[in-house]
């Protein structure tokens, strides 16, 4: 028997729910002139895609499953030894040139860049909605004070509802000096058009908005941020991206119109039940 060829961005598009009325981005209204394409609609007027249907509480707390961020951790074999490693590298080149002060990790998951900052003797928070640590906790960032000598959105900023309101808050929090770090996935790269319905950091309906690097740093620029550093290569998730993309491409097992779909090479097996690379840029106040 034939099974019908899928994707997460098709299977996302027929979901009970509420097609999206309004850009997640700009909060502009959507209307005729803008681009309705299979999960998401492009904003007419910031060129930012958000995510639609609008999922519900619910559904995202079903998306974000146990599965998801499992105790034990997400990658098998050295996977973890290795994120471990990056966020320590990533911890200690921004410690080197931040100012004095603590640091907030929105997004913080497990908490691995927290504790790295900790290693390096700067004091770290970490927010998380499922936060199981002494230094993590389960409150957004718009009720967050203080002066932080940096903001870090790793990977984070796509997840938000209301992200643009995200970072206007973060730029409230820094210290003269203080750095912004963004992570996102670039809607506008040659592996997002390769691919496209298919790409690996859509991650419907995880990821909330799909930005591009000129909406973005044109917030950041609105902020009264100066950007000091654009990167468009994150090595390991580019290559993560381009792996999955590639086996997309497979011809389908023979007696079904079904591709294999896997998670991140590294991904533990239960991490692939649903499975989910992108530019970073430092900006400072």
């Amino acid at each position: 028997m034939a099974v019908e060829e899928t994707s997460n961005s098709v299977a996302w598009a027929r979901a009970p729910a509420r097609p999206a009325s309004q850009c997640a981005w700009c909060g502009r209204r959507f209307d005729d002139t803008d681009d309705r394409r299979t999960g998401r609609v492009w904003c007419a007027r910031c060129h930012v895609a958000t995510t639609s249907p609008w999922p519900t509480p619910a559904q995202l707390g079903e998306a974000y499953g146990s599965w998801y961020r499992p105790s034990g951790g997400r990658f098998a074999g050295l996977g973890d030894a290795v994120l471990r490693r990056t966020r320590g590298s990533l911890a200690g080149r921004l410690h080197r040139i931040l100012p004095p002060g603590p640091v907030l990790d929105v997004g913080a998951g497990d908490g691995t860049l927290v504790e790295a900052f900790v290693r390096h003797g700067r004091d770290a928070v970490g927010l998380e909605p499922h936060a199981s640590g002494p230094r993590l906790r389960a409150t957004e960032i718009e009720d967050m004070g203080g002066e932080w000598a940096a903001v870090v959105f790793w990977h984070s900023l796509e997840h938000l509802r209301r992200p643009a309101e995200a970072l206007s808050h973060a730029a409230s929090l820094l210290v003269p000096g203080g750095l912004l770090v963004v992570a996102v996935p670039n809607a506008a790269s040659l592996q997002a058009r390769a691919f496209g319905d298919r790409w690996f950091a859509l991650d419907l309906p995880r990821h909330l908005v799909h930005l591009s690097p000129a909406p973005l740093l044109s917030k950041i620029e609105a902020l009264g941020l100066r950007v000091e550093r654009v990167s468009y290569l994150r090595g390991g998730q580019v290559v993560f991206g381009w792996i999955h993309g590639l086996v997309g491409q497979l011809p389908p097992w023979r007696g079904t119109r079904v591709r294999p779909e896997p998670g991140p090479p590294l991904l533990r097996p239960r991490c692939r039940r649903r499975r989910g690379p992108g530019g970073t840029g430092g900006h400072r106040r």
